[in-house]
């Protein structure tokens, strides 16, 4: 499966590398005392499951649907916990994205982890006081998922 879905490639067929806006997940996924991640193909980063919304699709949907396809887990979507607008990428190929991230705080609820896709070489339980590297963008998706607060965080 390719990690750009088949709607962006039509649109970039039409828009080209101009800036788009792309409404994404993460989904920080809870087992005990331990939360999943994924290391991405492309940079070789840990981070939780993370994805593109389709068109029309609910985003808790989105988080249930990335989860399985990139580590064949089934989980629970509990609640919204943050939201976040990630600055400007632009790809080696020019491409440039901006994207409005939605994070979930998850349950496992069944399956073996493992890498599911084309889109991280590597899938692992972390314990919550161990966690890899990453960026502290990431860090603050897991802590917002990870606390107990019951409304979600908007980052400006």
């Amino acid at each position: 499966m390719s990690p750009i879905p088949d709607f962006i490639v039509e649109l970039r067929q039409v828009v080209g590398n101009r800036l788009l806006w792309m409404p994404a997940v993460t989904a920080v996924v809870r087992r005990a005392d331990e939360v999943l991640l994924v290391r991405r193909a492309d940079n070789g980063a840990w981070t939780p499951v993370t994805g593109i919304i389709d068109p029309g699709e609910e985003p808790a949907v989105c988080a249930a649907r990335e989860a399985m396809e990139e580590a064949c887990v089934s989980i629970r979507v509990d609640r919204l916990v943050m939201t976040s607008v990630h600055p400007e990428v632009v790809y080696d190929n020019g491409d440039r994205a901006s994207y409005l991230d939605l994070t979930f705080a998850c349950t496992w609820l069944e399956g073996e982890a493992r890498v599911g896709d084309d889109e991280s070489t590597d899938v692992r339980w972390w314990p919550v006081d161990g966690l890899p590297p990453m960026s502290e963008r990431m860090r603050e998706r897991i802590e917002a998922a990870l606390g107990d607060e019951r409304e979600a965080r908007f980052i400006g």
